[in-house]
């Protein structure tokens, strides 16, 4: 049962459990204060070589056993992984690819775990989405940030070879909003064990897993903080029941569950960290864990481009390869031009989380949000290049003789990724408010509603002098000298265009703040746009030091990569211009009046007209 708490109650919840210090630099950060800061990512670290041969070594043996043992087809149809595949994933070390060896693991790099992801989502999304939750917020990544040596030696070597782990946070009536977790660990009189009861919804691997993290709230009681703890709970621990394995439109190969937990009692060392330190330990899990679905995302990607260039090259139509028809060949270069403006991102990020001298937070952030949104706009153009064809299933498409292209699964697994680990709703509102976090520290109380007024005029004060200094350090830089970053040639543009509109969006969030003060934050379009304004920033970045990097790490292929992120760049600048244009010209207060009329029934004579055989209507509901 979820726990009822009061919205004050949540956001102060969620604030305690952010990390609250900047002790690294970070570029994103920067970003949205209004200073491009390009040698946070350029030049990028080089990678290191016995990382790069350990995993280039891993990769080719991965990609024989995906080529030769898997049969993604058998998968959509059975809905379901064979247990002979997770075994030889079990037996190639892919469970424990972040592992460190020292604890049986493979001890990848970020770069080469996210490339493994990559090449793994390419052949059926479920196996990324299986390897991803075991390892990328599953027991291993916890474990590495906040576990106890003897955590790690018990636990890292089985989820790193034979133990297959989950994470089970959310419930039925608990999304995102972890203030509300119903789940309970009480302790134990002597103090030896907790005891667990609750239900967990969608927990992925949950129906198969041996070993899971669990999020339970401890109560407050003598000697004690208490709150949303992280505890290490083996499976065939009694009172764990599967109750439900789930079904989804895409991802049909995934064990994702409904768990039933009664009375399981959990010896007090399984605790991790701490008491009340479990959400700090998911979103420290999520920091770099997230770069896992964008890898994914881009496997795609790369997917649709390959499948994309191929049927547009050998079908003809009036006379000639589709590719040729302007029509097409605009959707073929936005597929091939995202797919890199995707891996650049990813790369940008991904090296910066194996080098640990950023602060990455923001960036793995807004890899996720990024590559979900424009993942998902790849493979709906890829439909569109494959006409009926791409609506058609594979087995549909093999049992008449032709290729078994899965367009229809590509497109229903990508759309998940929009809702994974954080809605794109809710990776606005997160990042948005790491981004003005430097605002918040010089105004909070002047934006809070329950400020004192005495104390409101002391930090207005205070705030007057930081904005009187730096307010006017947004009106001239870098991207205004037409000779700035010459060394990037060509590509040179795009980052003084990204430099004068992170200025811009600096300038614009400020009259944002003083626009609606403390309102700002129920502004959630707004915000929205605000952050899609420095995603794109972001990722015209990343393009320009990817391109960069490769025309000294793949020379033969510099041109190209300059090709590619200069569309890459272009296309991004049009999307980043259309969003500062709907900053404070929009329709968002129309349309928010008109749905509150919708909730209070005034448009119900709309719905008229339709047949309701599910029957979710509140009549049919309140009968059943």
């Amino acid at each position: 049962m979820a726990t009822d708490v009061s919205e004050r109650e949540a956001r102060q919840v969620a604030e305690e459990a952010r990390e609250g210090e900047w002790s690294l630099p970070s570029f994103g950060k920067d970003l949205f204060l209004g200073r491009l800061n390009l040698d946070l990512i350029h030049p990028q670290p080089r990678l290191d070589p016995e990382a790069v041969e350990r995993g280039e070594r891993f990769l080719e043996r991965l990609r024989a056993f995906l080529e030769h043992e898997v049969d993604p087809l058998a998968i959509e149809r059975d809905a379901k992984i064979p247990e002979a595949v997770i075994d030889g994933l079990k037996e190639l070390g892919a469970m424990g690819m972040k592992v460190p060896e020292e604890y049986g693991g493979l001890g990848l790099s970020q770069v080469y775990y996210n490339r493994a992801l990559t090449l793994v989502g390419s052949c059926h999304s479920s196996l990324g989405a299986l390897l991803s939750a075991h390892q990328s917020i599953g027991v291993a990544e916890p474990l590495l940030h906040f576990g106890s040596e003897a955590q790690k030696r018990e636990w890292l070597p089985k989820v790193a070879t034979t133990h297959i782990s989950a994470f089970l946070l959310t419930e039925p009536d608990v999304g995102s909003d972890p203030a509300r977790v119903g789940t309970t660990a009480i302790p134990t009189d002597d103090g030896s064990a907790y005891v667990l009861n609750g239900r967990k919804l969608w927990a992925t691997n949950g129906a198969i897993a041996d070993v899971v993290v669990v999020m339970a709230k401890v109560p407050p009681g003598e000697g004690r903080k208490g709150g949303i703890s992280a505890f290490i709970l083996p499976y065939d621990t009694e009172g764990v029941t599967v109750e439900h394995r789930n079904a989804f439109m895409g991802l049909r190969g995934i064990e994702n569950s409904v768990t039933l937990l009664q009375d399981v009692r959990v010896p007090a060392e399984n605790l991790i960290g701490r008491e009340g330190q479990g959400l700090k330990i998911a979103l420290t899990t999520l920091n770099t864990g997230r770069l896992a679905l964008p890898a994914i995302c881009l496997g795609t990607a790369k997917w649709s481009t390959k499948v994309a260039r191929e049927w547009s090259a050998e079908r003809v139509q009036w006379g000639q390869a589709i590719g040729k028809h302007d029509a097409v060949a605009q959707k073929v270069a936005f597929i091939a031009a995202s797919a890199f403006g995707i891996e650049a991102m990813l790369d940008v990020a991904s090296r910066m989380a194996d080098d640990r001298q950023r602060d990455i937070r923001i960036e793995a952030a807004i890899a996720k949000l990024y590559a979900s949104e424009l993942g998902w706009k790849v493979v709906d153009e890829l439909m569109q290049v494959r006409g009926g064809r791409g609506y058609e299933t594979a087995d549909s498409l093999a049992a008449r003789g032709e290729k078994p292209i899965p367009v229809e699964q590509a497109m229903r697994d990508m759309r998940i990724n929009r809702i994974f680990e954080g809605s794109t709703e809710i990776m606005h509102l997160l990042i948005a408010r790491e981004a003005v976090d430097q605002h918040l520290a010089v105004a909070g109380d002047v934006l809070e509603p329950d400020v004192a007024m005495k104390d409101k005029a002391r930090a207005a004060v205070e705030a007057g002098r930081f904005y009187a200094k730096w307010f006017p350090q947004l009106a001239v830089g870098e991207g205004q000298r037409p000779g700035a970053f010459a060394e990037f040639g060509s590509l040179a543009r795009h980052l003084r265009y990204a430099e004068r509109a992170s200025r811009k969006l600096a300038r614009s969030t400020f009259y944002a703040m003083g626009r609606w003060q403390a309102r700002l934050e129920r502004k959630q379009s707004v915000l929205g746009r605000v952050v899609d304004i420095g995603a794109e920033l972001f990722a015209i970045s990343s393009a320009v030091v990817y391109a960069d990097t490769l025309q000294r790490e793949r020379p033969g292929h510099a041109d190209e990569a300059v090709a590619l992120a200069d569309l890459f760049c272009r296309q991004a600048r049009r999307r980043a211009d259309a969003l500062f244009a709907a900053l404070f010209d929009n329709d968002d207060d129309a349309a928010y009046a008109l749905a509150q009329d919708v909730l209070a029934g005034d448009f119900t004579w709309i719905e008229e007209g339709i047949s309701d055989p599910s029957g979710s209507g509140p009549e049919v509901a309140g009968q059943a």
